[in-house]
């Protein structure tokens, strides 16, 4: 029980802070329905938390043996991360008018897959708060995660949904897709350079 408060603050930190995943619910939630994002919320969600689960009992052990794993990891999600980042400077500012584009759920659960971000808080927070691969441990860490995760991604989406009343114009909301294009290829860069 002890562990509950400080596996929920990592959870809180990892999940609500600034990277690629957060850029596109924001970007989402400015652009489609907030239904529509919170659809890509629950794939990143899940995706994460398979992930999490699958480093803990040994996923990262096993393919670190792998030789180049850990680059091809890194520049897979650079490129994948690049990629998004392209999607969005070429935006127009239009506003669709359906719900039925923008990013889904097979999106968030694959950008958790190619997100060092997401491997990185996933290895740190199973060595800092299990003992291995204890299984008790990380199943309560990763039912804390699951709750946590969703609502922070979530408030992202609502974030960029407040701001959709902002950026009606297309030129408006052009200009907040390439600023956040912008911001997703600087995480690109610092990932090449770390």
């Amino acid at each position: 029980m002890s562990l509950i408060l400080p596996m929920s603050a990592f959870a809180l930190a990892a999940s609500i802070s600034p990277g690629p995943v957060n850029l596109v619910c924001l970007s989402s939630g400015t652009r489609y329905p907030m239904a529509r994002g919170l659809i890509f919320v629950t794939g990143a969600t899940l995706g994460f938390i398979v992930l999490f689960l699958a480093i803990g009992f040994g996923l990262h052990a096993l393919l670190s043996q792998l030789p180049g794993f850990n680059q091809i990891l890194r520049w897979g999600g650079i490129a994948f991360l690049l990629y998004l980042s392209y999607q969005l400077a070429r935006d127009s500012g239009e506003l669709p008018e359906t719900e039925g584009h923008g990013p889904g759920f097979i999106t968030g659960w694959m950008m958790q897959w190619l997100n060092p971000k997401a491997w990185l808080a996933s290895v740190s927070g199973i060595g800092a708060y299990t003992q291995g691969a204890e299984t008790g441990q990380v199943l309560l860490f990763a039912a804390l995660y699951l709750p946590i995760c969703w609502l922070s991604l979530g408030s992202w989406v609502v974030s960029g949904a407040f701001l959709r009343h902002y950026v009606r114009q297309p030129k408006v909301l052009q200009g907040l897709n390439r600023t956040l294009a912008a911001l997703l290829a600087a995480s690109c860069v610092f990932l090449m350079v770390s």
